[in-house]
């Protein structure tokens, strides 16, 4: 009855059973029996952690060779379809030397299949490593998983046995110690013992028996699982390095074949003769080509029609002063007046510069719609002569059959002289009177009509007269008319332009007297230094 209390008294809670269940992964919660002793006695959580470890390293590994692999086949798609951009052979258009004969089409076709063989072994390379290397990183990483469950499995099942004979042992020594505790007091008090203390010691110490055969085989089953965990790791370490090894190789091997295949390329490249294409392109069309030996075109013999025809040669050509228009300045030009009536002014006598004859003139004349004026007296200070252009630009009126009958034309040529649009005079000034008047003449046969001083010497200046004719019975009328008389083609020749060198007024207006009862020619001020019909002797072209 004893042994059937004692026995009754042997721990079967819910906490025991609850331990027996640790089985599962400690790495999922550790989840204990109710108190912490089992912990203490499962040492193989620290196996399971660094392996844990282990298997996150190489998982980096398997993803790094993935990338590897990606690359590699990425860059032989690449380089395949570079290797399509070669296009041979060549569109057809007889440029190059055809194939196998050793010219560009040849270093092309190399290009394009050497390229092809690079991408080949970029494929090849990256087949490998998927096929080779991540297989066995996957597997190894496998094999470490199912390492990882054998710790759980076996040292997690012993370590449960052996806690819960730990708990099973220190309740039978907490009887033991309330039955002598009953025992104790029985005697004093002559109470009755419900349970021998000798029976429970019995069974404590078959308790403690038991305990120590579970810790012994446990501490058996860690000490097996650390050995075995070390090899295990050897074999992980070992599997890495022979990871490794097998890319290196092959690596190597992908880069000793890319560099065999440039060297050819670059071999082939170097030999390609440089004068052969040309030489071969030249041969074949010598008929388009220009023979190197021909001569230069020479400027000096050019000829082209109507080169000689007699309108194209200058009447004359020279240095002349014109004074302009606003400052009143004489400025030197280069002049040319040509056989169809124009006067020409240029910059410059070379026609290789910018406003030399080979320039648009800066200034025209079309001197058959225009008036020549007389020139300046032999004994004048200066050798000048005024040319007018007419107001309606259309001759001597309709009808008239003159020259220069076109009235729009004359004021295009104005325009083409600095842009007047109304009657003007230029006049114009030579180094000598032998110059002047070498102008004077040639432009004399071209204008419509001209003016010529006379040889007459009593003249009277229009100015002078009119002073005379207004002081008319005061003292001193005559001596002003007497001031007046000088010789007329000394006076004309000195200030025929209106203006003498210092005065600055307007050079003198020339209307024609067909029509009109005036026959003197006043300037264009009511003082003006005008010309009467006496001192000028008309000329009119009608050529």
């Amino acid at each position: 009855m004893t042994t059937t209390n004692a026995h009754s008294r042997v721990p079967s809670s819910a906490s025991a059973t609850q331990g027996v269940s640790r089985s599962k992964s400690i790495s999922k919660g550790r989840r204990s029996l109710g108190a912490t002793e089992l912990l203490d006695i499962n040492p193989s959580d620290v196996l399971i952690e660094r392996f844990t470890g282990w298997k996150a390293v190489v998982k980096q590994l398997i993803a790094y060779f993935e990338g590897v692999a990606q690359i590699e086949s990425h860059t032989a798609r690449e380089l395949s379809k570079l290797a399509n951009v070669i296009q041979v052979p060549f569109k057809p258009g007889n440029q190059f030397l055809g194939e196998g004969e050793n010219g560009m089409q040849d270093l092309y076709q190399a290009i394009r299949d050497k390229t092809h063989l690079v991408s080949i072994t970029h494929t090849d390379l990256g087949r490998t490593i998927d096929t080779s290397i991540v297989q066995q990183l996957q597997k190894l990483k496998a094999d470490i998983k199912g390492h990882i469950k054998n710790i759980q499995n076996d040292t997690g099942k012993l370590a449960a046995a052996v806690a819960k004979e730990r708990e099973h042992s220190t309740r039978l020594i907490e009887d033991l110690g309330r039955d002598i505790a009953t025992f104790k007091n029985a005697e004093t008090t002559g109470g009755r013992i419900g349970t021998d203390p000798y029976i429970t010691n019995q069974t404590l110490a078959r308790q403690l028996q038991k305990q120590v055969t579970e810790e012994n085989l446990l501490q058996k089953s860690i000490i097996n699982m650390q050995e075995n965990s070390q090899k295990f790791e050897e074999s992980i370490i070992r599997a890495v390095q022979s990871s490794w090894k097998t890319y290196d190789e092959w690596h190597a091997r992908a880069v000793s074949a890319r560099q065999e295949t440039l060297l050819g390329l670059s071999t082939s490249i170097a030999a390609l003769p440089t004068t052969q294409e040309w030489s071969t392109f030249a041969e074949r069309s010598k008929d388009h080509l220009l023979d190197p030996k021909t001569p230069l075109r020479n400027p000096e013999a050019v000829t082209y029609p109507l080169q000689d025809d007699p309108s194209l040669a200058p009447l004359r050509t020279g240095n002349l002063e014109r004074k302009q228009r606003f400052t009143r300045m004489w400025k030197s030009g280069y002049f040319v007046l040509t056989p169809s009536g124009f006067l020409h002014e240029y910059a410059s006598s070379d026609p290789n510069t910018q406003g030399g004859p080979g320039s648009p003139p800066a200034f025209s004349l079309f001197l058959p719609m225009c008036t020549l004026g007389a020139p300046s007296a032999p004994n004048a200070k200066s050798w000048k002569f005024h040319i007018e252009g007419r107001k309606d630009g259309s001759g001597f009126g309709s009808g008239s059959g003159r020259r220069g009958s076109g009235g729009g034309s004359f004021m295009r040529v104005l325009s083409m002289g600095g842009g007047e649009k109304s009657q003007h005079a230029w006049s114009f000034r030579a180094k000598s009177r032998e110059e002047m008047m070498e102008w004077w003449e040639e432009m004399r046969d071209k204008c419509e009509r001209y003016l010529m001083a006379s040889e007459q010497v009593d003249g009277v200046k229009v100015g002078a007269g009119r002073r005379a004719v207004r002081g008319l019975g005061y003292a001193g009328a005559g001596e002003a008319v007497e001031e007046g008389v000088e010789g007329g083609a000394e006076s004309e020749g000195e200030r025929t332009d209106g203006t003498d060198a210092t005065d600055g007024t307007a050079p003198p207006t020339y209307a024609h007297a067909h029509g009109d009862e005036k026959h003197a020619y006043p300037g264009p001020e009511e003082e003006g230094y005008g010309y009467t019909v006496s001192p000028f002797v008309f000329g009119l072209n009608h050529n």
